[in-house]
């Protein structure tokens, strides 16, 4: 009797430390960047801050937004107790591209369960001037549709980001979109497949517009002046990839739609 006892109470104690331990780990979720040049993290370069500093994607900007003790404004979007951004996106890459390279393939194969993948493309895909860059709409739909899906065969959830606004072309003092149909195909998609987007193309338009052509072209966006920037000693007129600024200010942006991104 005394046997079964101790027996049943080893069983129990076993239980209980199962239990608690599976109670108090802590639940982290890695969230993947697919994208261009735009969400690119350039502080992964070697020799950066002589490089290519002050050049960032709003990318590697994003973790401090996720912070763990932010996290509970992400509710709808995870439970976890930690987000780990890993910045996949590279400049020059749009959806075909990215997929041909195999960079897609190496993310799908580490996604787990409760990762979240965020997809912002349209840059590069427009670009039909550059053949191994180009896709149509009809194509860049797809493979907007074949991320999600697989992303979602992972127990994985997929956001959809329209592109982010470059510092052109302005119309009484407004931004306008530059985009051409690629935004549009993204909500599409997004409607269709009831995946949670985020229209930075036109939160970004309106943030600029807020701030004035003159205000973004020299805080946000590369345009720099001689002799500022080791990497720059000629300066720099680039009213499309971001300065520090201008990557903190779309980070937040992404950061505070993810918290009611919707279907």
């Amino acid at each position: 009797m005394k046997r079964k006892i101790v027996t049943y109470t080893v069983f129990l104690c076993v239980i209980a430390l199962f239990c608690s331990f599976t109670l108090f780990k802590k639940k982290v979720v890695v969230m993947y960047l697919i994208g261009d040049s735009t969400v690119a993290d350039y502080s992964l370069e070697a020799n950066y801050t002589t490089k290519r500093f002050p050049l960032v994607g709003w990318g590697q900007m994003l973790q401090p937004y996720l912070a763990a003790d932010s996290l509970f404004q992400y509710r709808q979007l995870t439970y976890a107790d930690s987000v780990r951004v890993d910045d996949r996106a590279k400049g020059g890459r749009s959806t075909r591209s990215f997929f041909e390279e195999g960079r897609w393939e190496e993310v799908y194969n580490s996604l787990k369960k409760g990762d979240i993948v965020l997809i912002q493309f349209g840059h590069n895909d427009a670009a039909k001037e550059k053949h191994e860059r180009y896709v149509d709409i009809p194509g860049y739909k797809q493979f907007l549709k074949l991320y999600v899906n697989q992303t979602r065969q992972k127990e994985a959830t997929p956001v959809l980001l329209t592109p982010v606004a470059r510092n052109y072309p302005w119309q009484n003092d407004t931004l306008s979109n530059v985009h051409g149909d690629y935004p549009q195909a993204v909500k599409d998609v997004a409607k269709e497949l009831k995946v949670k987007l985020i229209d930075l193309n036109e939160l970004s338009m309106a943030l600029f517009s807020s701030l004035g052509e003159a205000y973004v072209r020299k805080n946000y966006f590369m345009n720099l002046d001689s002799g500022k920037f080791v990497a720059y000693p000629k300066g720099q007129k680039d009213d499309t990839h971001f300065q520090t600024a201008g990557g903190i200010a779309v980070a937040q942006l992404v950061a505070d739609a993810l918290k009611s991104a919707k279907h």
